[in-house]
């Protein structure tokens, strides 16, 4: 059973760069033809993908996003993070981490983490 574990700060403030990690249990995060996807909620807005890594490294970014995104992963500890800058208090969601084989889903039918709060506010 793959499991999902997301921790972040929980409050960080604006124009800093926000950092989430996301540790996986029950598989390899380099298993191919898996990708690891970030995707964040908003109150009052729907499921908004973010941008993913692959099994191989290869990293993937929502356009409106992709110049303040940053997907990086630890392979010795089978963990990856979403680093987020200049980051404004619209970036205030709950952020969830998932396993799919495919990019810019939101699909629940699959592995995912619980979720972190993140809020931007000083």
């Amino acid at each position: 059973q793959v499991q999902l574990q997301e921790s972040g700060p929980g409050l960080v403030k604006p124009s800093q760069t926000l950092s989430v990690t996301c540790t996986v249990s029950g598989g390899s995060i380099t298993t191919p033809n898996y990708y690891w996807n970030w995707i964040r909620q908003s109150p009052g807005k729907e499921l908004e993908w973010m941008g993913a890594i692959d099994s191989r490294g290869d990293t993937y970014y929502a356009t409106s996003l992709a110049d303040r995104t940053s997907i990086s992963r630890n392979t010795a500890e089978n963990s990856f993070t979403l680093q987020l800058s200049s980051v404004t208090p619209r970036d205030t969601a709950v952020y969830y981490c998932a396993r799919h084989t495919t990019i810019k889903t939101t699909n629940r039918n699959a592995y995912w983490g619980q979720g972190t709060q993140v809020t931007v506010g000083s």
